[in-house]
């Protein structure tokens, strides 16, 4: 639970860094990075039952 407020807190900080600094080429990185992070921890919990199909 603490890591989530940890990462809650990190976007919120990029999120004012980059209204303040008008630096919008942070926005689109951080959504993609957050993408594949999901996609690697979905991956990684799906693969034993995949694995165990062949």
């Amino acid at each position: 639970m603490r890591s989530l407020r940890n990462l809650a807190r990190l976007l919120r900080e990029l999120w004012v860094f980059a209204r303040e600094h008008k630096a919008w080429w942070i926005v689109p990185m951080v959504i993609i990075l957050l993408l594949v992070a999901f996609l690697i921890v979905g991956v990684s919990t799906i693969s034993p039952f995949i694995y165990s199909l062949f």
